[in-house]
């Protein structure tokens, strides 16, 4: 059977609570709204992201869990799923390199290796400038087979914050900055001890979901994001012939 094209992203972020679930959320309701098939997955076990992730995209979510899962059947899973989606979008958790030993295994970084998928890269920018850029270049450094394509700064503060931050990214690293989103004056979706409060339990979560589409559009380059995921949707790994087991 011929291989399927499969436009991918990883969301990615420098540490939990950066600012990559509510950015996947509205990445996610934007493409629909543009009348893109939008598949999205959630790294790890996370069943609160992966609800919001599906009213999102209309569209199931899965789980793509390597602590869990062998390496065949997280390919399966997201091959299976992912055939006939326009594009689709895989939500990290935790820090990029974060898992459950010093080298990172099952992190968020390691799951974008073994799906060939571009990373790119949230940072939350409070309190910082030129620092980002370093933080941005020792990721790349660490590990130069993770594919960090790009940086999307999250938690800005002014227009000469967002000028400063944006330009020492750019030059130091050679990664281009594909969005900048002020700082809100509260959560669009609030936190509990687990995380977001689940989406069952939240009055109007669509028209708050719709409301982030605004807050995307106008502060990323989804054109950008989107030429990144075609530029990365060979499959080399092969096709199941059925749901994984």
């Amino acid at each position: 059977m011929p291989s399927v094209p499969r436009p991918r992203l990883v969301i990615a972020a420098i540490r939990g609570g950066g600012g990559k679930t509510v950015l996947s959320l509205g990445l996610v309701r934007a493409f629909r709204k543009k009348g893109l098939r939008v598949v999205p997955f959630k790294k790890g076990p996370d069943y609160i992201d992966a609800a919001w992730l599906a009213a999102a995209a209309g569209v199931p979510c899965c789980n793509l869990d390597p602590y869990l899962m062998t390496p065949d059947g997280i390919r399966d899973s997201f091959a299976f799923r992912s055939g006939g989606a326009d594009l689709t979008l895989i939500e990290g958790n935790r820090g990029l390199f974060d898992g459950r030993d010093v080298k990172g295994a099952s992190s968020t970084a390691e799951l974008a290796k073994l799906l060939a998928a571009p990373v790119v890269l949230v940072v939350d920018c409070t309190k910082m400038t030129r620092t980002v850029a370093a933080l941005v270049l020792g990721c790349m450094q660490l590990d130069p087979e993770t594919q960090i394509q790009a940086v999307i700064l999250n938690q800005i503060a002014t227009d000469r914050h967002e000028r400063v931050v944006r330009q020492a990214v750019e030059e130091n690293t050679g990664l281009p900055v594909l969005g900048a989103v002020r700082r809100m004056k509260a959560d669009p979706i609030p936190m509990r001890h687990l995380g977001l409060i689940p989406r069952d339990e939240y009055p109007g979560a669509m028209e708050q979901l719709d409301r982030l589409v605004g807050v995307i559009t106008d502060s990323v380059d989804l054109q950008a994001l989107r030429a990144i995921m075609t530029r990365h949707q060979g499959w080399a790994f092969g096709e199941p012939d059925a749901w994984p087991s």
